[in-house]
């Protein structure tokens, strides 16, 4: 089965440049109307032009495709607001969302400076959490959504000198689950994209020949699949080289321990037993582990609940 777009309208963030670029050509290529937002700044987050984002519109428009321009600063909301407005009257809605924008502001955690840290949160975390606002009320009226957010393994995994940068992306993760719940009788589909690929915020990391093999065109296909009509949701996909892996949190079983034995000693001796991950599940939501917890509880007491 192709997946297609045509007729859906998509607001791609952060898409003058690397990932999201090749995320806007390749929607449009599929049939989609595309925004193609991007500040237009440096990869600080200073600065800001609207010429990277009109540079993709011409690109989609010689192809035979619609598309829009647009510099709102995503941790701007009148600005993402104006710019769903602006979607809505010129396209009629906006069913899509692909919330990519984001800057870098590296330093080990002994010398980051609190503005930097600030920054970096506003524009990933609070700048996804304002384009999903935008989008939010549109979509539960049509009962129709697909939002995709982008985590990083920075965040799920731990990158030296990104503190900043690894609380905003594992922010995306509780961001998610929460919208994929709320939007589940809307069909509002929310998951997550953990990309690995050459653009100019992994350019000095890595050798040539790695760059060479990590196009931003090959995260775009997991974008498009989970932006697509039949797509899962609260889901955490990566990619990156051609690869495509599904990414969970999980828990182990764990153990009860009888009241006297609530001490860290008990713990200490018991650990392996308690981090054994042959036992370990992927919880659906916050009150599965309570009732868990519950459930061994009373157990223990012969409490039947």
């Amino acid at each position: 089965m192709t997946i297609r777009f045509d007729g859906r309208v998509a607001i791609v963030t952060g898409a003058g440049n690397g990932l999201g670029r090749a995320h806007a050509l390749g929607l449009a290529r599929r049939g989609a109307k595309v925004v193609v937002n991007d500040f237009g700044g440096a990869r600080d987050g200073s600065g800001g032009s609207l010429n990277p984002a009109e540079s993709v519109v011409e690109e989609i428009r010689k192809a035979g495709g619609e598309a829009m321009a647009d510099a709102a600063d995503v941790s701007n909301y009148e600005q993402v607001t104006e710019m769903v407005a602006k979607a809505s009257e010129k396209w009629g809605r906006v069913d899509l969302l692909c919330a990519n924008a984001g800057i870098l502001r590296d330093k080990s955690f002994a010398k980051m400076e609190i503005a930097d840290f600030a920054k970096v949160l506003d524009v990933h975390l609070t700048g996804t959490f304002y384009c999903c606002k935008a989008v939010w009320a549109g979509m539960r009226e049509r009962n129709y959504g697909r939002i995709v957010v982008t985590t990083s393994s920075s965040g799920l995994y731990g990158n030296f000198g990104q503190a900043n940068y690894g609380a905003a992306k594992t922010g995306m993760i509780g961001l998610m689950n929460v919208l994929a719940e709320e939007g589940r009788k809307h069909d509002i589909r929310v998951n997550t994209i953990s990309p690995t690929a050459a653009t100019r915020m992994t350019e000095e990391l890595l050798p040539p020949a790695a760059l060479a093999l990590m196009k931003p065109e090959a995260i775009t296909p997991a974008v498009l699949f989970l932006l697509g009509e039949d797509a899962p949701t609260r889901t955490i996909m990566g990619a990156g080289a051609g690869s495509f892996a599904v990414i969970k949190i999980l828990e182990t079983e764990g153990i009860n321990l009888a009241q006297p034995d609530w001490t860290p000693e008990a713990i200490a001796a018991h650990f392996a037993q308690i981090g054994d991950m042959s036992t370990a599940k992927a919880l659906e939501g916050a009150f599965q582990q309570t009732q868990k917890y519950v459930a061994k509880a009373a157990a223990r007491a012969g409490v039947k609940l």
